[in-house]
């Protein structure tokens, strides 16, 4: 069932208040490939908190959710615009007990992803690439806030963020260090990466601060019709705040629109990319950049989400979105195209080496005219006999 809820302080009130926020607190019932078959509640609100004129919409996602693979999947991710759009908060907290398969470093297929045993000092031994996905199972908690300011009047923003990222219990099933025990010994990508690099593979930290620049023209956060979204975050992460090992990353983001009919701003090409770097030092195995870990999640369709991780990742999109009624605008149809690179040093796997795309099809169906708040439902098909099935609230991107 689906319901709109308006907040209202009082009565006398509720005009004024109900333009400003409105929650929807919508049952999550989904699946896709990574937490399998998915229930609970998935809630979303928008507001304004300042003159409608020239302050932007604001928005919040939420999850409380279990899934058939036994995981806990609890998350609060808004971007809030504060009064004249002066001031622009990035919000991004997660809560996991999850588990995920990895499938090593790079893209491309597993073939070329060997895990090698050259770190370890005391065999000889070589060991044969893992044909498969490597499951591990894993807490995860997240804690990211980045505050910008507004320049003047116009869309550029700059500012400053916090980071904490702390990964716990992990246990990487198909690692065995015994020779003892019959089965054959078995070294697996994230224990390659932790102990060659110097991490604790039972769980690690990382923890630091970021400088932001952002120029944002878009005319609706939840579902742009046009406008641009740039986005420059340079993170750094030291010892002395809480890293387990001193390391800087870097995350550069561009979206644009492009309209086919002014008079029917739903019909349009979204294009979407960015790119995540290792800039220097050392980051945990499930820190590296990887598909699906954008801030809502929504890259790499088809795949599950970190099948592709490695020092450094580039992502493309593009996304046709049309009305399927010819005066409405109430339900909508999208196809998708995306793509991804990763690179893996270990492996010797540049960036472009590999790229391994995915399409997909999708209905909208638009359940606020103010906030163009959309409930979507994705199918995509990807290499390597990846697909899945996605349902969510508001747009890719």
């Amino acid at each position: 069932m689906l319901m709109g809820v308006w907040i209202s302080a009082s009565s006398q009130d509720s005009v004024k208040i109900s333009r400003k926020l409105q929650v929807i607190p919508f049952p999550a019932i989904a699946a896709n490939p990574t937490a399998g078959f998915m229930y609970g509640v998935a809630p979303s609100a928008t507001w304004i908190l300042g003159d409608p004129a020239d302050t932007r919409i604001s928005s919040f996602l939420g999850t409380v959710i279990y899934t058939t693979k036994h995981q806990w999947i609890i998350t609060a991710k808004a971007t809030t615009f504060f009064n004249h759009d002066a001031w622009n908060l990035l919000t991004d907290m997660r809560y996991f007990i999850t588990s995920q398969p990895t499938y090593g470093l790079g893209t491309g297929p597993q073939s070329a992803k060997p895990v090698s045993n050259g770190f370890i000092e005391y065999t000889d031994k070589f060991y044969e690439p893992i044909p498969n996905d490597q499951m591990m199972y894993f807490d995860y908690f997240r804690f990211h806030q980045t505050l910008m300011k507004r320049y003047q009047r116009t869309s550029f923003y700059g500012g400053l963020g916090i980071h904490y990222d702390y990964h716990s219990e992990i246990n990487d099933t198909l690692l065995d260090l015994d020779p003892n025990d019959g089965d054959g010994e078995a070294i697996t990508s994230h224990y390659l990466h932790s102990v060659s690099e110097g991490f604790d593979p039972t769980g690690y930290t990382l923890s630091g601060f970021s400088v932001n620049l952002l120029y944002d023209s878009r005319d609706n956060v939840v579902n742009p019709y046009s406008g641009r979204f740039a986005f420059a975050n340079i993170r750094i992460n030291p010892t002395f705040l809480g890293s387990d090992q001193n390391s800087t990353m870097l995350w550069l983001e561009y979206r644009d629109y492009i309209h086919f009919n002014k008079a029917r701003p739903r019909h349009l090409l979204g294009f979407w990319t960015y790119g995540w770097f290792v800039t220097s030092g050392n980051v945990p195995y499930l820190d590296l950049p990887a598909v699906g870990w954008d801030q809502f999640g929504r890259s790499g369709r088809a795949y599950t989400q970190g099948r592709f991780r490695g020092k450094d990742i580039m992502y493309f999109e593009t996304e046709y979105r049309f009305p399927l009624q010819r005066y409405k605008e109430r339900f909508g149809g999208v196809v998708f195209l995306n793509a991804t690179t990763a690179n893996s040093p270990e492996a010797d796997i540049q960036l472009f080496q590999y790229l391994d795309p995915a399409v997909g099809i999708g209905l909208r169906v638009m359940i606020n005219k103010n906030s163009r708040a959309n409930v979507n439902l994705d199918y995509a098909w990807g290499k390597y006999g990846a697909q899945g099935f996605y349902f969510g609230i508001n747009e890719a991107f």
